[in-house]
C-alpha cells in the first residue's frame, strides 16, 4: 500500500472514530441531563406537562450553564478533533518538520539508503522536538492546561492561553519575508507581531522551517559531494569507468562521518537553530 493510499486510510478512520465518538457521547449526555433536571423518580414531565421535555433525537450543541463552560458532548467532539488533527499540529507547528527534513538530506547524502531506518529517523525527529520545545509545552501547561483543570478559567480562555507559547515560538523561527509574503497576499498590514493572525503566521513559519532546513541539507551535502567526485576522477584515471563511484565512495564518506563525529555535530548544530 503506498503512502499516500496509507494517509487516506488514517484520515477516513480518525473521521470515522469522530463521528462515531459524537453519536455515543450524545446518549449519556442527554441522560445526564434528564436525570439533573428532572430526577429519576415519577416527577419527570410527560406529555401533558407545560414544560418541555429535551428532545430524545439529534445532535446537541449547548452549554451546560452561563459559565462558558461547554457541554461533555462538546467537550469528547473537541477532542477527538485534536486527536485527529494531531499529527499535522506536530509536523506543522514544531520544529520536527526541520529535524526531519535535515535527518534525511544527511541519509541521501551519506548514499546509504535505508541506514538509519525511517523509524528510527523518526523516532529520533520525535525526541529531539519534544526536547526543544519543552519549554513551550510547560508553559502550555501551567498558564492554559492547569488552570482549566482546576476550574480556574474557561475553555475560550485556556485556548488563548495556550496559543501565546505557540505564537511566541513560531514568531522566533519565522523570516519576515514569509511573513510579508502571505500578509499581502492576504491583504492583511501589522504593527506588531500579535497582530498577526494565526492563519498567516503558520504558512510563514512552515515556509521559513522549509527554507532553513534545505540550507542545511545543502551545506551537509557539501564534503560528501567533493569525495564523490575525488573518487570519480580517480576511477576515470584509472580506466575503470563501468565501475559504480559510489560503491567505492560510500565507504570514504561513512569514515568522514564517524571520524568527524558527524552526528553530535548535525544533531548539536541543529538543535542550536532554534535558541
Amino acid at each position: 500500500m503506498s503512502s499516500f493510499k496509507r494517509w487516506i486510510l488514517a484520515i477516513s478512520l480518525a473521521f470515522g472514530c469522530l463521528f462515531l465518538g459524537c453519536l455515543i457521547a450524545s446518549v449519556p449526555a442527554r441522560t445526564a441531563y434528564a436525570n439533573e433536571n428532572y430526577g429519576p423518580t415519577d416527577d419527570a414531565p410527560n406529555a401533558s406537562d407545560d414544560r418541555t421535555a429535551p428532545s430524545t433525537g439529534g445532535f446537541q450543541l449547548s452549554f451546560d450553564g452561563e459559565d462558558g463552560n461547554l457541554s461533555a458532548t462538546v467537550r469528547i467532539l473537541l477532542i477527538l478533533t485534536v486527536i485527529s488533527l494531531a499529527p499535522a499540529i506536530l509536523v506543522l507547528l514544531t520544529s520536527f518538520t526541520r529535524i526531519i527534513i535535515v535527518l534525511h538530506f544527511v541519509r541521501i547524502a551519506l548514499g546509504t539508503q535505508t541506514a538509519p531506518p525511517n523509524q528510527v529517523m523518526m523516532g529520533l525527529a520525535l525526541f529531539l522536538t519534544m526536547f526543544i520545545m519543552w519549554p513551550t509545552f510547560t508553559q502550555i501547561n501551567e498558564n492554559a492546561i492547569q488552570p482549566l483543570d482546576a476550574g480556574e478559567i474557561t475553555q475560550e480562555q485556556a485556548f488563548d492561553e495556550a496559543v501565546i507559547p505557540i505564537r511566541n515560538f513560531m514568531y522566533g523561527q519565522t523570516q519576515e519575508k514569509d511573513l510579508n509574503l502571505f500578509c499581502d497576499i492576504a491583504e492583511i498590514t501589522y504593527d506588531d507581531y500579535d497582530d498577526v493572525p494565526l492563519r498567516v503566521l503558520i504558512p510563514s513559519f512552515v515556509l521559513s522551517e522549509l527554507r532553513t532546513a534545505f540550507i542545511i541539507g545543502f551545506l551537509i551535502y557539501i564534503p560528501f559531494i567533493v569525495i564523490d567526485m575525488v573518487v570519480s576522477s580517480v576511477l576515470m584515471a584509472m580506466g575503470m569507468m563501468m565501475l559504480p563511484p559510489t560503491t567505492i565512495s560510500l565507504p570514504f564518506k561513512i569514515l568522514l562521518f564517524v571520524m568527524a563525529d558527524g552526528w553530535d555535530l548535525i544533531i548539536g548544530s541543529l538543535v542550536k537553530t532554534f535558541y
